[in-house]
């Protein structure tokens, strides 16, 4: 599988409606939304803990409510930043919230969603599973696999497990630094980080019946190994890219 990593991030800018559309369109298999929540209790697609980078704001995302982080611009940054890249309608882009997100694409895209800092927002897991709810994501009469939870916090994974068991989940981390054993009572995969991946440590996880996401790989050397070494999923921000070198290699993607 090609997970977009923060939507087609390589084409438009991260975490916007823009990068998720495109990411669709070239034909990803789950598109990737990084969680943070906002002062008043809201939540939004962005990577950072702070609106610096991907807005013309500053400030921490914690600090903001809503309506103060509607008001930035999410897009112009990109056409900066990557000249040979800028489009004119990405100028003005929106932070978008989970629920727009899900309003968008309904259930004609998967979403492979992660929890960030959930340590510091205590209630944005509750929050999450609400959400996910209310668009018949999860529990009763939904589709299994329609949604991945991923999160570096084990906690945050069994919360999860403990109250939806058929949903997905993955522990993110350093291959090197992750104890198998134990994953495999939380979560149904691992993602590692893929500089500390080797093919060793597949297969040791594949035994261990986890599945194996690794993060983020944006050459196509890279996605060759991945695809040899038996990966079953990577994250990129050029999906298109990803799936190409899948179907030359011949169409291994999971």
């Amino acid at each position: 599988m090609v997970i977009a990593h923060r939507g087609a991030s390589g084409y438009a800018p991260e975490h916007t409606l823009a990068a998720y559309d495109l990411a669709k369109k070239q034909g990803a298999d789950y598109i990737e939304i990084d969680l943070q929540m906002t002062k008043d209790g809201q939540l939004i697609a962005m990577h950072d803990d702070t609106v610096n980078r991907t807005t013309n704001g500053t400030g921490k995302v914690k600090a903001l409510t809503l309506k103060q982080i509607k008001q930035l611009d999410a897009g112009a940054w990109f056409n900066h930043a990557y000249p040979n890249r800028a489009k004119a309608k990405y100028i003005g882009l929106k932070v978008p919230t989970l629920d727009e997100i899900l309003n968008h694409f309904g259930h004609h895209m998967r979403y492979y969603i992660e929890t960030k800092k959930p340590y510091e927002y205590r209630e944005m897991n509750q929050q999450l599973l609400i959400t996910l709810k209310k668009h018949h994501l999860i529990g009763k009469g939904s589709k299994r696999g329609q949604v991945i939870i991923e999160s570096f916090d084990a906690d945050s994974l069994k919360t999860v497990h403990k109250q939806y068991p058929n949903v997905e989940t993955i522990q993110l981390g350093d291959a090197n630094k992750m104890n198998l054993s134990e994953i495999k009572h939380y979560a149904v995969g691992v993602g590692p980080n893929v500089e500390t991946l080797r093919a060793a440590f597949i297969k040791k996880a594949h035994k261990e019946g986890l599945l194996v996401h690794a993060w983020t790989i944006n050459d196509e050397q890279t996605m060759k190994d991945m695809e040899r070494w038996g990966a079953d999923a990577f994250f990129t921000n050029y999906d298109d890219k990803a799936l190409t070198v899948l179907k030359q290699a011949g169409g291994k993607a999971k």
